[in-house]
């Protein structure tokens, strides 16, 4: 079996169910969520904004740029070598992150969902497609999708830290909810389709031998993650 193609499958597969269980109560959990004490709002305002995919693409393409000037400079191979190995992992998250941006962008500009702030106007479900306007882009959430792509990334290159990585994502969309910017089934849209671009990315870079390898069942690993990749 095709493994990019079956992870394809489960992934959106698990997206669809999510979004049709939310839907029935997005304009509840988005009203319970926002009535919360001020406390909890002001902690999810201020980590909210970890998840802008602005800083990510300029912080990756810079390290990428790093590596890339550190390579051609260097004279000695050992400098050169960890130089590409950074270069490479700077490409993987720029293209993660990146990929992620363009598709959420251009899924939120064609859905055209009204944001929670024009629920007594719109209601929960409404659909305006094609406005350019942001309060009617709502679906998939944008930060949600930063953090799936980014903390996914992590959870691919640090395995052993995937727990930690998922709930860092998982925290970044729910803080969508609590500021009143989407709805819950927004967020699972979002964070899914972060995750999806950066496992198929892996799968990319596996195939070219580029910061991952083909491993048990083909799914991607660290290069350097067994012996016969030193």
């Amino acid at each position: 079996m095709n493994r990019p193609l079956s992870l394809t499958a489960w992934i959106w597969l698990m997206t669809i169910v999510l979004v049709v269980a939310f839907m029935p109560f997005d304009p509840h959990l988005s009203r319970w969520a926002q009535a919360l004490p001020e406390e909890i709002i002001g902690f999810n305002r201020a980590i909210t904004d970890v998840g802008t995919f602005a800083w990510m693409i300029y912080t990756s393409a810079t390290l990428l740029l790093i590596a890339f000037v550190i390579r051609r400079a260097s004279a000695r191979d050992t400098l050169r070598q960890r130089a590409r190995a950074a270069r490479n992992l700077s490409a993987y998250f720029l293209l993660t992150i990146g990929t992620a941006s363009a598709l959420v962008h251009g899924l939120k500009f064609l859905i055209g969902r009204a944001r929670p702030e024009l629920l007594a106007d719109y209601g929960p479900y409404s659909l305006t497609p094609f406005t350019g306007n942001t309060v009617f882009e709502s679906f998939p959430s944008g930060h949600s999708t930063a953090a799936g792509a980014f903390f996914g990334a992590f959870a691919m290159v640090m395995p052993q830290l995937r727990p930690l990585f998922l709930l860092l994502a998982l925290l970044v969309g729910i803080s969508r909810v609590v500021v009143g910017a989407h709805y819950p089934s927004d967020v699972a849209a979002g964070l899914l389709l972060g995750l999806w671009v950066a496992l198929m990315m892996a799968f990319v870079f596996a195939r070219q031998d580029w910061v991952f390898k083909p491993g048990p069942y083909g799914w991607p690993v660290l290069r350097h993650a067994t012996p016969e990749s030193k």
